[in-house]
Formats: C-alpha cells, structure tokens, sequence
C-alpha cells in the first residue's frame, strides 16, 4: 500500500511539474483574450480533453508501439529523460521549451490568437498541454509494469487535467494574485523538479540497458 501511494504521488508530481497549470494558465488566457468568459470555460475544456485523450492513447498503447517499432523501456527512458531535462532546464532559464510553446507571433511577442483561429487543439492541447516530454512521461510510467501502472499513469493526468482546467476558468484571479513574479517562481520550481525527474529517468535507463546488454547471448 505504501509503495503504491509512492508511486502514485511520483507519477501525479511529474506530471504536475512537466505541465505546469499555473504557467500555463497565463498563457491560456493570452492565447484566449478575445474570447468570453463561456467560450473560455469551452476552449479549456475541449483543450484539456484532447490532451487527456492524447496521454491516455499512448499510455495503452505504449507496449504495442514499442513492439511494433522494436523500441525497448531503456531507450524510452533515455531518450524521454534528456526531454523531460531538457523542458525542465528551459523552465529554469524563466523560459518555456519550445517542445512545449507556441512561438509567439509578430505582434509585440504576446501570445495572441488569430481571430477565428480554434487554439483548443493547436496550441494549447498540442504541444502546449500534451507535448513530447508529457507524452515520453506517460509512456515510461505506463510501461513500467501491468495495468496497474496504466491504470494510475490514466488517473493520475486525469486528476492534473482537472486542476488545470479550475485553474484555466478561474485564471484571472488566478495570475492576479500571483503576479508576474509568482508565477516565475513557480515556473523555476518546476523547472527544477523535472531536471532531477529527467535525469532519474536517464539514469533508469542507462541501468536497465546494461542489463539488458548483460542478458545478451555472447
């Protein structure tokens, strides 16, 4: 019971940190500026669906991907750790990784959406919400072991699309109280987290691929 609330918090935190709501949710009110409070609460729902949709998908299906492309866990681990370091070390930069960010436009850096333009799927559910590193995340939580990892990978990005989604509708107050600087703070913080998660991952891999090297007939 003890080692499942740990891992549960473990998958919960990564996510959390890899996602960042507070961050986020000054940048879904600039991308959602032009719109009323009703057509926010729907472009943050469709949002956050989409992106749970996504992570859910390739948690399923992590193993099968891996057997159809003859991935194996180490290598995700690899290479989802130097993504999930990478994003990490941009948030402690007091930047966003561009794996995780819509390029701001020619009109003074803010991000701003075209008139029209649906910002639910693109950029806010991808790459924003649902990017490389969060998905590189899911796997490598999911493929750890039975469905009981996939089960508590699925929740647990659940539970994170619902605070994001509390976050995005009450967002205003939200960046009022914080202010620039809070969020800043907030956004180093995770960053912080997730260079330690990125590098644990690594170094997870690195471990199990000399294992694995180690099994190998010679």
């Amino acid at each position: 019971m003890h080692d499942f609330l740990t891992v549960s918090i473990t998958v919960f935190m990564g996510f959390f940190a890899i996602m960042n709501p507070i961050a986020n949710t000054a940048v879904f009110i600039g991308l959602t500026s032009n719109q009323t409070h009703q057509q926010q609460k729907a472009t943050a729902f469709k949002a956050l669906f989409t992106a749970f949709c996504i992570v859910a998908t390739f948690s399923l299906l992590g193993k099968g991907i891996f057997h159809v492309f003859g991935i194996t866990l180490p290598a995700l681990r690899i290479s989802g750790g130097i993504l999930v370091f990478l994003v990490g070390y941009h948030m402690l930069q007091g930047s966003s990784s561009s794996m995780h960010s819509h390029q701001a436009n020619d009109t003074g850096g803010k991000h701003q959406a075209s008139e029209g333009q649906d910002v639910a799927i693109s950029p806010l559910a991808l790459p924003i919400l649902a990017g490389p590193g969060t998905i590189a995340t899911a796997m490598n939580y999911s493929a750890a072991g039975g469905f009981l990892s996939i089960a508590v990978t699925i929740s647990a990005f659940a539970l994170l699309c619902l605070i994001s989604l509390v976050c995005f509708i009450y967002g205003q107050k939200l960046v009022s109280l914080l202010g620039e600087n809070g969020i800043s703070i907030v956004t180093r913080l995770m960053g912080l987290i997730l260079t330690v998660i990125g590098m644990q991952m690594g170094i997870q891999g690195i471990h199990d691929a000399r294992e694995l090297l180690n099994q190998m007939p010679k």
